[in-house]
């Protein structure tokens, strides 16, 4: 009897199978297959994981703390989560009722999305932004509508470009400050003009947060602390970027009790529990870790002033951001594409950077780099870049 071939394909999702794979990892596999590169594109710290912290979780793990946590964590990070905001950015949740640790910051957006999206609901979504954004609003089942974030207004969307777009679908907003990947901060009044925009038309926000620590210039504001904005925003934040805890995976979310609870029931069938042992580095992280935290900060701050200058004197403008640890100049005088100009320059000069076009269409002509590396690291990658530059000068 002839068996026909099995092809497993044939089960896919058509949802998963129209969502492209992330365009950051295919020149993290470039890179990794290469000796000698300068990596400025990992978004990640250079930092260990401090001492204390880790210490922390090595004695929770000798004193035998390896089972399960509550489903929403574990009940003193959460009090510690809800002190942090309220010192921090004078917000008040209820540790019981309104935070909820999660596997990293990204599992707090999926499951809030998931929490409160019907088919065909739509998500405006500020770009540049984070890849994963638009395909997560997509795999909760609803429609991803995108807005740029233009050059002239240093990448800081404009509530007119947002209001144009709100249709009777629309259920909420994706905003990112400091923003991934142009470092861009949005300032106490931008801020107002949005929150304004969310109670005219009844929307949510969903404000990642997770750079609110890397804001050097200024004071960081969080949307949810202004006037009426705490019951309608979705705050995500974690551990990885400003504590350099990114493999520890660990983030949370705060909010309204009725859409919290809500991404608990998602939170406790999908994932049950953050990891234990990164939640009681956690706990030691918020009582005593701003002092290391405040050196890791210093750091990027000087760095970025370096990169910049630098960008700026060979010729690829580029605007000071505000936050985070990229840069996003534009390539557009050499020539190349954004992807072109990544590609050429990792093969050439063994310098990875990420083409500004994965992050939306208004990152074209624009490529993404990370500071998260040595002072001595981003000399020697500047002078390479300026080779490469030199070489394909017309």
């Amino acid at each position: 009897m002839k068996t026909e071939y099995f092809n497993p394909a044939q089960f896919l999702s058509e949802n998963v199978k129209t969502i492209k794979p992330s365009g950051i990892r295919r020149f993290f596999d470039l890179a990794s297959q290469m000796e000698n590169v300068i990596s400025l594109g990992v978004g990640e710290p250079d930092f260990v994981t401090p001492w204390n912290f880790r210490e922390a979780s090595i004695l929770s793990l000798e004193e035998g703390y390896t089972a399960y946590s509550p489903n929403a964590g574990l009940l003193e990070l959460r009090q510690e989560i809800s002190k942090y905001m309220q010192d921090r950015f004078h917000i008040k949740y209820s540790p019981e009722k309104e935070v909820i640790v999660t596997v990293g910051a990204s599992e707090a957006l999926d499951i809030a999305l998931r929490a409160i999206l019907n088919p065909g609901d739509e998500i405006i979504v500020v770009e540049p932004c984070f890849v994963s954004y638009v395909p997560i609003v997509e795999l909760a089942g609803g429609k991803a509508v995108t807005v740029q974030a233009l050059p002239e207004h240093d990448f800081k969307i404009q509530p007119e470009q947002i209001e144009a777009l709100i249709t009777d679908k629309t259920k909420g907003i994706i905003m990112c400050s400091p923003n991934n990947p142009t470092g861009t901060v949005l300032n106490r009044n931008e801020l107002e003009k949005l929150a304004k925009i969310a109670h005219t038309y009844n929307l949510l926000v969903f404000s990642d947060e997770i750079y609110a620590e890397l804001s050097y210039d200024e004071p960081y504001t969080s949307i949810a602390s202004l006037s009426g904005m705490r019951e309608r925003t979705i705050v995500m934040n974690g551990f990885s970027k400003a504590f350099a805890m990114t493999g520890w995976r660990l983030g949370f979310v705060c909010g309204p009790s009725e859409i919290l609870q809500a991404m608990l029931k998602i939170h406790q069938y999908a994932i049950m529990c953050a990891p234990t042992m990164s939640q009681f580095a956690a706990i030691e992280a918020l009582k005593n870790g701003y002092d290391e935290m405040k050196k890791m900060v210093r750091s990027y701050h000087s760095r970025r002033n370096y990169l910049v200058e630098e960008l700026n004197e060979m010729g690829l403008t580029c605007h000071l951001p505000g936050g985070a640890f990229y840069v996003f100049p534009n390539i557009t005088s050499t020539g190349f594409s954004s992807e072109e100009f990544a590609e050429k320059l990792l093969i050439e000069e063994k310098v990875a950077v990420v083409p500004g076009s994965v992050f939306g269409s208004s990152g074209e002509g624009y490529v993404r780099c990370s500071y998260a590396t040595s002072l001595e690291h981003l000399q020697e990658a500047m002078a390479r870049i300026k080779k490469f530059i030199n070489n394909h000068q017309k």
